[in-house]
């Protein structure tokens, strides 16, 4: 029997810790930018529910749409890792 762990993954909300810490990465970038999510979205060209959905952790996004993220942000996606494994590391050592 064939089980697609990730619609069963998306349907009982369960999302992984690297999805999760991406997502709220992306959410700490837009909001220390003073982005709204929509406003977000527009810049990136995506869907205002699927952007939730990342910030979420609830959705993969693919390494373009990343590199998308980080542009509208006025961003490299090389800046926007460096960015986000500084705050990781500031978190864990505090």
């Amino acid at each position: 029997m064939y089980v697609n762990y990730r619609k069963l993954e998306t349907f009982l909300g369960v999302s992984s810790p690297l999805s999760l810490s991406f997502g709220q990465s992306i959410r700490a970038l837009r909001q220390a930018q003073g982005l709204t999510q929509v406003e977000f979205s527009e810049r990136c060209g995506f869907y205002q529910t699927y952007l939730s959905r990342v910030e979420n952790g609830q959705a993969n996004p693919t390494l373009n749409a990343m590199e998308v993220m980080a542009n509208a942000l006025g961003l490299t996606l090389f800046e926007m890792f460096y960015l986000m494994e500084t705050a990781l590391e500031t978190s864990v050592s505090a």
